[in-house]
């Protein structure tokens, strides 16, 4: 069974075709810049030692089912393709960022479907349009293909009520929805089940740390979600690389009162002018490790910043857990800055967290622990992979 597993962004377009049961995706590619005359594709295909050959193209695409085309036309290149024809992707898998409350699993996507992802679009505007464009284009694409949505918020959908609801009158919730969704759900949910396997323990006492662009934290237990950094939006918990984390709602009278900001410049403020671009200028990460290490007196600043507050959240999910069987560190910070996961361990001696300096330096593939021996709760990198958990929650949905 072919699996074409697809994640649309506004201008972008995410991608990895996996021959199931093979977790190994056949290629995988990113299509940028949709709309514009210099859109880019970079294309890659994989062989059975995981080697890959790349293209990359430079093109004019003026939307996404352009985009799309083009990328069914290299899946099915005469002499580099890995598809005779498009009508052998039997199963199309798309990331949904905000399934609200409709949606605590994978399902097939129908015009009911679609009409709920629709309607939320109000709860994730940057991101539910574009899913939804994603598979509306698909559906044209690849008719014969069954289609799937996985929502980003479903693994979070299992935090008991006092840890989703927010203290605001009932109507607020019972009328309008208002209450923590969190997100990344598809990250937390792959390396939570990683790191529990790994440790051999069903019900695993995990805090696992998604560190990228954007930033999330989660308190799970037996695979189950308990509670999450991320509320009712994407803004909340950690600092992140433009989006400020946790703020005093004060902040935001003040800005609308005393500096007349409009409602529009506070969300452009807080979500796209703050967070690390805020304290240093970059929101790039390495960017900020170059600065930390000529001596930048604010990187350093955001580096204490980012960490302390992931700090505190390890702190409070301990407590939500009682007790901690690992930390997992996963995403393109979490799993490459050793630093990050340096400052962030400090002083969780008293929890039995204790860092071996030497295996965090150390990169490697796949799985590692990074903790000393004696260290009583593990301390975990686990590369994250979103598209495979995509495949695989639609494979068992599929077969079963």
């Amino acid at each position: 069974m072919n699996i074409f597993v697809i994640n649309c962004g506004s201008s972008s377009i995410k991608y990895q075709l996996f021959r199931w049961p093979t977790e190994q995706p056949v290629c995988s590619g990113l299509v940028e810049r949709i709309g514009a005359d210099n859109a880019t594709i970079t294309h890659k295909v994989f062989n059975e030692a995981n080697d890959s050959t790349t293209q990359q193209l430079t093109l004019a695409l003026p939307d996404h089912e352009a985009g799309l085309r083009e990328v069914v036309r290299l899946l099915t290149d005469p002499t580099a393709g890995v598809l005779r024809d498009p009508a052998e992707i039997g199963v199309v898998g798309h990331r949904v960022v905000h399934g609200g409350e409709s949606f605590a699993a994978t399902t097939f996507i129908d015009e009911e479907v679609k009409a709920e992802i629709r309607r939320l679009f109000a709860l994730a505007p940057l991101h539910n349009p574009a899913n939804l464009l994603g598979i509306e284009v698909a559906e044209r694409i690849f008719p014969q293909a069954r289609q799937v949505a996985v929502f980003d918020t479903a693994f979070h959908q299992t935090l008991p009520e006092y840890a989703f609801r927010y203290a605001l009158p009932e109507a607020l919730y019972t009328e309008q929805r208002i209450r923590v969704y969190g997100f990344h759900g598809t990250s937390h949910k792959y390396v939570a089940e990683q790191a529990t396997a790994y440790l051999g323990k069903p019900d695993a006492r995990l805090i696992t740390i998604h560190l990228g662009n954007g930033c999330s934290m989660a308190a799970v237990r037996g695979n189950k979600s308990l509670d999450t950094s991320m509320g009712f939006g994407p803004l909340a918990g950690l600092v992140m690389g433009t989006r400020s984390g946790d703020l005093d709602p004060s902040v935001v009278f003040h800005l609308l009162q005393e500096l007349h900001y409009t409602p529009a410049q506070v969300s452009n403020l807080l979500n796209k002018e703050s967070g690390m671009l805020g304290l240093t200028g970059f929101s790039d990460m390495r960017d900020i490790t170059a600065a930390l290490n000529q001596g930048d007196a604010r990187a350093q600043l955001a580096y204490d910043l980012y960490t302390y507050r992931i700090r505190k959240y390890i702190g409070a999910y301990a407590a939500v857990l009682n007790g901690l069987d690992a930390l997992v560190f996963t995403a393109g910070v979490g799993e490459n800055d050793a630093l990050v996961r340096q400052l962030a361990c400090q002083h969780l001696e008293f929890f039995g967290v204790q860092l071996d300096e030497v295996k965090n330096q150390t990169r490697a593939p796949g799985l590692r622990e990074i903790n000393l021996p004696e260290s009583r709760v593990k301390v975990l990198v686990v590369p994250t992979n979103e598209e495979l958990e995509i495949a695989q929650q639609c494979a068992a949905l599929v077969e079963g």
